[in-house]
């Protein structure tokens, strides 16, 4: 059982890391061509037209990646966890169900409205389209977030005949962690279309092609990148003061904190020792830990060990704590990604909004700037493994173990077949998006522009 209860844990977490790869493009690219075409609509500056028939064209190809690699997810809360489906699903499968019938046949509808509406609806029912599916997109995403937030702090519910049964609807849509959760995820999403707009489009300006064009798509990457990289920090941190109230085994873990500390001292760099439970080398600072989660420099944060046997007295026998390496140094990473991202933003707005000499001398710095569109995909990837690796041993906060929601019919042989499967299939889908994302990239605004030639010489004919 410990193997297969590994097995599908890391099914699961290949299959969401590989989603997760797309979702954040989608959700905030599809903002940033709605804005475009606004822009095009309101001026008829045809360039805006361009830019978004360009940035569109690599959001599509992301789009259908992304809806691809997350069907199979579903799929796997019945193959892999029917337990935790059975005994949660009532709840569960409420905003799931929402977010299929409702969010994503919107998106879905409405992206083919505008994809293939070019030139033959106006402009603002064509624009029109695009913010249906920019809205419809985030909330989709937000449905999502509404069921993930019940595994993170189950709320509106109530255990009859051995399950868990929804009371209170309301309750679940509006649990307190969705108001942290879903800004979180947002911003982000906004952060790393800023990011791939801004790598891209140093590419081109290096190069000198397309120039009017892609310095106004740096420009607007650079105000999306500083403005919503603050937002991001800031909104981070008040889910992680939210965390320390909620999942408070999840924060000792991300700091490798074993013993209660009161001011609590943050940890900059640590050796984990996670057998003995020490850490042989470690460069804290102190009191930080304390600021960061009060907002004042004192306050207590429990360690892992105390934690430890607060949880047996509560739960039962058992082992509470997390693999302590994994979100120590994902939250790390997570962090330091977003600090260089908003350092980076900064510096492209300031390269967008003046010319003088200093900016000549920082010139040099643009060369790299094509290579930060991995940033935030390694951002996104440490957040979402610190949050689930961080609530080792639950399913289901409190109220789900992962050896209880394993489908206890799945064999280890299955697991490694379908997990072998996956990687291989999913590794190949990976392989093509990113062929396709930078073939379009590369080639600018002018294989697009081919396309829309297309679309209006055939006009005339469809007229006839």
């Amino acid at each position: 059982m410990d193997i297969a209860v590994t097995l599908a844990r890391l099914q699961f977490a290949i299959t969401t890391v590989y989603h997760f790869f797309f979702v954040p493009l989608t959700l905030g690219l599809s903002i940033l061509v709605a804005l475009m075409e606004t822009f095009y609509v309101r001026t008829g500056n045809d360039v805006y037209r361009r830019m978004t028939r360009f940035w569109g064209k690599l959001f599509v190809i992301n789009f259908a990646t992304g809806v691809v690699t997350g069907i199979v997810q579903e799929f796997q809360f019945g193959m892999n966890w029917s337990e935790y489906s059975r005994y949660v699903g009532d709840i569960f499968g409420a905003p799931l169900a929402i977010e299929a019938l409702l969010a994503f046949f919107l998106e879905s509808t409405f992206l083919g409205v505008w994809i293939f509406g070019w030139n033959k609806l106006s402009k603002k029912v064509h624009l029109a389209a695009i913010w249906l599916v920019a809205i419809s997109s985030n909330l989709s995403a937000l449905w999502i977030l509404i069921a993930n937030s019940f595994m993170q702090q189950p709320v509106g519910y109530m255990i009859e005949n051995g399950r868990a049964r929804l009371t209170d609807f309301a309750a679940v849509v509006f649990n307190p962690n969705i108001f942290y959760q879903f800004p979180h995820v947002l911003t982000a999403g906004l952060v790393t279309a800023s990011f791939l707009m801004l790598g891209i489009s140093a590419y081109h300006l290096l190069r000198k092609n397309e120039e009017d064009l892609f310095r106004r798509s740096f420009k607007i990457a650079a105000v999306t990148g500083v403005v919503f990289s603050v937002l991001l920090g800031g909104i981070g941190h008040a889910q992680g003061q939210h965390m320390l109230k909620t999942q408070p085994m999840k924060m000792a873990a991300a700091e490798a904190l074993w013993e209660t500390e009161d001011p609590a001292s943050f940890s900059l760099f640590a050796v984990i020792d996670e057998k003995n439970q020490v850490n042989p080398v470690a460069l804290r600072i102190p009191a930080m830990l304390s600021l960061l989660s009060y907002n004042r420099l004192d306050g207590a944060v429990k360690g892992l060990s105390n934690l430890q046997a607060e949880y047996e007295a509560l739960y039962g026998p058992g082992n509470y704590i997390p693999p302590v390496t994994i979100p120590f140094w994902a939250f790390r990473v997570m962090v330091g990604v977003g600090t260089l991202m908003g350092v980076l933003a900064l510096y492209a707005l300031f390269m967008a909004m003046f010319k003088n000499k200093l900016t000549d001398k920082l010139a040099w710095v643009m060369k790299f700037m094509p290579w930060v569109v991995i940033l935030p995909y390694i951002g996104n990837s440490a957040g979402w493994i610190m949050t689930e690796v961080g609530r080792y041993p639950w399913v289901v906060y409190g109220l789900v173990r992962l050896e209880d929601g394993v489908s206890p019919t799945v064999s280890v042989g299955m697991l490694w077949t379908s997990l072998i499967g996956y990687v291989l299939i999913y590794g190949l889908l990976m392989v093509a998006t990113i062929y396709l994302l930078r073939k379009y990239a590369l080639a600018g605004p002018a294989a697009t522009d081919v396309h829309a030639e297309a679309d209006a010489d055939a006009q005339p004919a469809l007229a006839r």
